[in-house]
């Protein structure tokens, strides 16, 4: 179950990059936002913090920090039209196949 509180962690560091993004434009700070993001940090550490109760620090770290940087390079493309080289995407999936080796690795 550790793994799952571990990977949703992941998915909520996806929402507080995007909630800074939208949350300070040219026309201003929009605090709705900006909420989103404290939330998104608030639920994503406190999950981490559970998963580590039973996964090593480091390796949950590393995992959490990974899914939140894969993810929030794909909303980068998707949403912000971010640029989606080959060489980017070659080096995110250098962190993938991080994440998959230290899930292999941990069990």
């Amino acid at each position: 179950m550790a793994w799952v509180y571990l990977f949703v962690a992941g998915l909520f560091e996806w929402g507080w990059p995007v909630g800074l993004k939208l949350g300070l434009t040219d026309s201003g700070l929009h605090w709705g936002w900006i909420l989103f993001a404290v939330l998104c940090m608030i639920a994503s550490g406190a999950l981490l913090l559970i998963a580590q109760k039973t996964i090593p620090m480091g390796t949950a770290y590393a995992v959490w920090t990974g899914i939140g940087a894969t993810g929030t390079f794909v909303l980068g493309i998707l949403l912000f039209g971010e640029p989606a080289t080959l060489a980017r995407i070659f080096f995110v999936g250098l962190i993938v196949v991080g994440i998959l080796g230290l899930k292999l690795a941990s069990d």
